[in-house]
């Protein structure tokens, strides 16, 4: 679908539209920040103009430990609701520059049944850096030690513009820095091999898949089961619509008997 790479495009730009930000290498301390975008865009990062939800859910975690972050809970709730996972398949950066990566020439890998398997590390991290070590170590776990879209988005950018923030990079920083690379490297061959094995908001955001209200329809009557959607489609689902389904619409052009649609459901 043209229309969703555009709105990919756009959604970058409007996150990251502080442009004096890389150019100085500071991160944008305005009223924006107090919001949340839907996808995964990092704090740090110095063209953001608004907060990531993740990282403010742990950190909102980390302010109240023995409390429920009911503002931060809110929020990602109500993205979830409305969107889902079409959050994932239009509404995230990070999964724009996965699916560039992709593009580069090279022999892919197609998805089995251990890619399938693989996908349940994204709820593993979800339990356990999203939520687990901020309540128990006070540290927001997976933005510290793992999110890979923080590290290019932020640490890139900061430590390359700031010689102070460079001299302090140490060892945290180079962990991050090599998980990064591997992300990356596995984008070129694995399509969207971070949203599929790693990410825990796209965990997140896939129990609402039975509720969101905006996602891919199927037409019972015109769906003869000839299953060419989940044939084509590049992740690991099961069905159409499912837990694993980013909500992209590439499986309606292969579908013969138009059973698909994208819309409100």
């Amino acid at each position: 679908m043209r229309r969703r790479k555009i709105i990919q495009v756009i959604c970058a730009l409007l996150y990251n539209c502080n442009v004096t930000g890389f150019a100085e290498g500071k991160i944008y301390q305005g009223e924006g920040k107090g919001l949340c975008v839907p996808g995964l865009n990092c704090y740090s990062c110095p063209g953001a103009v608004a907060s990531c939800p993740l990282g403010s859910f742990q950190t909102a975690l980390l302010s109240s430990r023995y409390k429920i972050p009911y503002y931060m809970l809110g929020v990602l709730l109500l993205f979830g609701v409305i969107f889902g996972r079409v959050i994932c398949g239009f509404l995230c950066p990070f999964g724009l520059i996965q699916e560039l990566l992709y593009k580069i020439p090279a022999k892919k890998l197609k998805k089995n049944k251990w890619t399938k398997r693989l996908s349940v590390l994204k709820y593993i991290l979800l339990i356990l850096f999203v939520i687990g070590v901020p309540l128990l170590f006070a540290v927001p776990g997976f933005c510290k030690y793992i999110c890979p879209a923080g590290t290019l988005e932020g640490g890139v950018f900061l430590v390359a513009g700031n010689e102070r923030l460079h001299a302090l990079a140490g060892s945290l920083f180079s962990w991050k820095m090599a998980v990064l690379a591997v992300v990356i490297l596995s984008a070129v061959f694995i399509f969207r091999s971070f949203c599929r094995f790693l990410c825990p908001l796209g965990a997140f955001y896939s129990m609402f898949h039975r509720t969101a209200l905006i996602g891919m329809r199927v037409d019972k009557e015109k769906c003869n089961g000839c299953n060419a959607c989940v044939a084509h489609c590049r992740l690991d689902v099961s069905q159409v619509g499912d837990r694993e389904c980013i909500q992209c619409g590439d499986c309606m052009e292969h579908c013969n008997n138009c059973a698909l649609s994208f819309g409100k459901r």
